[in-house]
């Protein structure tokens, strides 16, 4: 008979974007898949570690494709069918596009989870993707060692406004929209060390950071000054932003302390509570990194952190500044700020 009452978490061995193979194993894995070059209407594939593919279907619309998937990282199911639903979503997003329709994707431990339990969690993905204004059409359901949910999600966007990782400029700004830290606070929540009333004040922070939509993508790809745009998750900031900068060609300079924070993760990073994607990310590209004298582990650390429904990194010319945060603000990221810039030089970042 299923346990009611058993901690989702306590049936995966990882949980939200943290599940992600290390970027350094992702990439051998693709090294050897063909590239899109027969293809010549798919747009964007997979040689630059996009967010999501695209494929032109005439001249003004473009097909925009992706699934995403993971384990828990909260244990109430509402929630983490809400947070899986949310991160799918975004990689439509951050192409410029705008969902249509989404496909679930459901493994279950039967036996182990309560029909309710499973119920719960299509619910919460369901009522996202109602904010969302899609509905979700069908899906794929299996029988699963540990509890996995999430999205096959289609958009649409204009072949000419298609966002990508790669078309950033020498001298443009970079901006990043929702504070970072997912992660360590996770990590917090699973070690149960903390007083309640700092539990439930970090439990809402990670859910209301994590279940807001990236929707404010689509209007971002009508600005002429937005060159570059990717959403950051698994591989924390910064292997999303060395993904922008291999694309793009430029180096980037990021300054942590213009870097937006969730609440309290400054001070639970220096305890430290990390995850152990943190460890991976960081020994996958850290070579790539240039860190500024003085910087601690703990900083390290949050910049390697991964991100569940993250926030969007955006290189944008600086004329356009102005007009992209007040697009952010206006659409609830009250985090956004710039945090650097791109420059010519080796694709790399640099962290002052």
């Amino acid at each position: 008979m299923a346990d009611t009452d058993i901690r989702l978490t306590s049936l995966a061995h990882g949980g939200g974007c943290g599940c992600k193979l290390s970027p350094a194993v992702l990439r051998e894995l693709l090294s050897g898949m063909p590239m899109a070059a027969a293809f010549p209407d798919l747009l964007v594939g997979i040689e630059t570690g996009d967010d999501a593919a695209v494929y032109r279907i005439n001249d003004t619309q473009a097909v925009v494709a992706t699934t995403d998937f993971f384990m828990p990282i909260v244990d109430d199911p509402f929630d983490f069918g809400r947070i899986a639903a949310a991160n799918a979503l975004s990689d439509v997003y951050a192409m410029g596009g705008k969902p249509i329709l989404a496909l679930a994707i459901l493994g279950m431990p039967l036996g182990k989870i309560s029909n309710e339990t499973v119920r719960a969690i299509l619910e919460g993905g369901a009522s996202i993707c109602a904010e969302a204004g899609i509905p979700v059409a069908g899906g794929h359901s299996i029988d699963a060692p540990e509890p996995i949910y999430g999205l096959a999600v289609i958009g649409l966007v204009n072949p000419d406004r298609v966002l990508r990782n790669t078309g950033a400029k020498a001298g443009d700004v970079l901006l990043l929209s929702k504070g970072l830290g997912v992660g360590v606070i996770s990590a917090a929540l699973k070690k149960g060390e903390l007083p309640k009333a700092q539990d439930e004040a970090l439990y809402a922070t990670l859910v209301d950071s994590t279940t807001r939509l990236n929707a404010v993508g689509h209007s971002l790809a009508s600005i002429p000054e937005v060159h570059a745009v990717t959403d950051v998750t698994g591989f924390g900031l910064l292997g999303h932003g060395l993904e922008m900068c291999r694309g793009s060609g430029l180096a980037g300079h990021i300054r942590f302390g213009d870097l937006p924070l969730l609440e309290g993760v400054a001070a639970l990073a220096q305890v430290p509570y990390r995850t152990g994607a943190a460890v991976r990310n960081w020994d996958s590209y850290g070579q790539e990194v240039a860190l500024a004298p003085g910087l601690k582990d703990w900083q390290r650390d949050v910049m390697a952190d991964p991100q569940t429904s993250g926030g969007l990194l955006i290189a944008v010319a600086p004329q356009g500044v102005d007009e992209v945060l007040a697009q952010l603000h206006a659409a609830g990221f009250g985090q956004a700020a710039v945090i650097g810039e791109m420059a010519a030089g080796v694709p790399r970042l640099h962290i002052s």
